[in-house]
């Protein structure tokens, strides 16, 4: 499934999805493509995806492309051109070009031809020539390779309703609906690019308020501001800081109403950590070391210690990942539980992913109040256009809940103040 989060700031949900059916119309002609509203997050919209298609013809002229791109495509995107790792030798502008991902990585920039392995991801019309596309000209960051016939069957969001839309990852949406702001608060997104659950959590309060959103690299804190304006919320502020380092402990002057923040200073507090992304899908590469994938509890206990201590007693904290492993989810919510008596772990709503997985010590209970998104529950299908249209929608719904990215959240309450253990360190 495509998932898309409307963005209720500035549209409604029914107003939006006539639109989209409109544009899906321009793309896909005469099939239909359904659009459907999922019944428990009321501003998210769900597209089917047809595919794999086997009957397309594998084309002499070929494009490879880095296994990053190779998964954009696989979600509807057009190639664009600093995602083009090597091309054949004579290509024009105008060919009909084979895409191929390179999963492993082992094709060299400008390569000509490429025996490696690789993935077919459908044909396209190459809007370059090769030598357009390898002159060494760096700001040269178009489309590519518009494709025509992808092998998964999506529609392309390119510079579409950039207003009304946000395509986002149903776990993802769920996030903002489970902290449940409301008009007038002051929330912080401690790692918050690309903006996601920041401008999600300003939409559902209204834009009344206060948004802070902290991220440590300077060009995804300036997408996340342009994300905000194109969306129309005048809520949110962004900086780039580091959130291991947003609690203010003395008196020294941080930047005026931005970071470092006074310990209670927030009514509610996400926190969707750094993690391994072992639950992103598509992945045809496996690129992770036991190493990194180690290195992220300590960082993720390190951030949970700061916003524990800037959240307001009574305060909500959500905790998530895109990741699947026990070190970096449910053993994180016992360490927390262990570490800091003043939280709670609280019930979510809306409750659409399976529990927690045992293993972590956390009571039977407890792992009820988890919500766990585990893909592999799923088997892989087939999905062409006339099945679509004899799909029910009750199954189309229970189909996107399930097959989505691995993802995790836990929701903790607050109930005493910390004020007096950080003045004592």
């Amino acid at each position: 499934m495509t998932t898309v989060r409307v963005n209720t700031h500035l549209g409604s949900v029914q107003h939006v999805r006539g639109l989209l059916l409109e544009e899906l119309q321009k793309q896909f002609g005469e099939s239909s493509i359904p659009v459907v509203q999922h019944p428990a997050l009321p501003d998210v919209l769900l597209i089917p995806m047809t595919g794999p298609r086997k009957n397309i013809e594998r084309q002499q002229g070929e494009v490879i492309v880095g296994a990053q791109c190779g998964n954009a495509v696989l979600r509807g995107a057009h190639v664009y051109v600093p995602g083009i790792v090597s091309a054949s030798k004579f290509m024009k502008a105008g060919d009909v070009i084979s895409v191929y991902s390179d999963i492993n990585g082992k094709c060299k920039k400008g390569a000509k031809e490429f025996d490696g392995t690789k993935v077919f991801l459908g044909n396209g019309i190459s809007e370059l020539s090769r030598k357009d596309i390898f002159n060494g000209l760096p700001d040269l960051k178009g489309i590519g390779i518009r494709m025509t016939e992808p092998i998964y069957l999506s529609p392309s969001f390119d510079n579409v309703l950039p207003s009304y839309i946000f395509l986002q990852n149903l776990p993802s949406t769920v996030v903002a609906h489970v902290l449940d702001p409301q008009p007038g608060e002051k929330i912080l997104d401690m790692c918050a690019a690309p903006g996601g659950k920041t401008t999600h959590t300003a939409a559902l309060m209204q834009d009344k308020g206060e948004v802070i959103a902290l991220d440590k690299i300077l060009t995804k804190v300036n997408k996340l501001k342009q994300n905000a304006s194109l969306l129309g919320l005048h809520s949110i502020r962004a900086f780039c800081f580091d959130a291991t380092k947003a609690l203010k402990l003395d008196t020294t002057d941080g930047i005026e109403g931005g970071p470092p923040f006074l310990p209670e200073s927030f009514d509610r507090i996400i926190l969707d950590a750094p993690c391994s992304g072992m639950g992103q899908r598509p992945n045809m590469a496996c690129t992770w070391t036991l190493k990194e994938v180690t290195s992220y509890q300590p960082l993720q206990r390190k951030l949970l210690h700061v916003a524990v201590q800037l959240l307001k007693p009574g305060g909500v904290l959500v905790y998530s990942t895109c990741t699947i492993t026990l070190a970096e989810n449910e053993e994180q919510v016992a360490w927390a539980l262990r570490t800091f008596p003043c939280l709670q772990l609280q019930p979510q709503e809306p409750q659409i992913g399976g529990e927690g997985m045992v293993g972590a010590g956390l009571t039977l209970e407890q792992l009820k109040q988890l919500q766990r998104f585990d893909p592999s529950v799923v088997p892989l299908q087939n999905m062409d256009t006339d099945s679509l249209g004899e799909a029910r929608r009750e199954d189309m719904i229970w189909l996107a809940n399930k097959d989505c990215i691995g993802f995790f959240i836990a929701k903790f309450l607050k109930c005493q103040s910390t004020k007096a253990k950080v003045s004592q360190k």
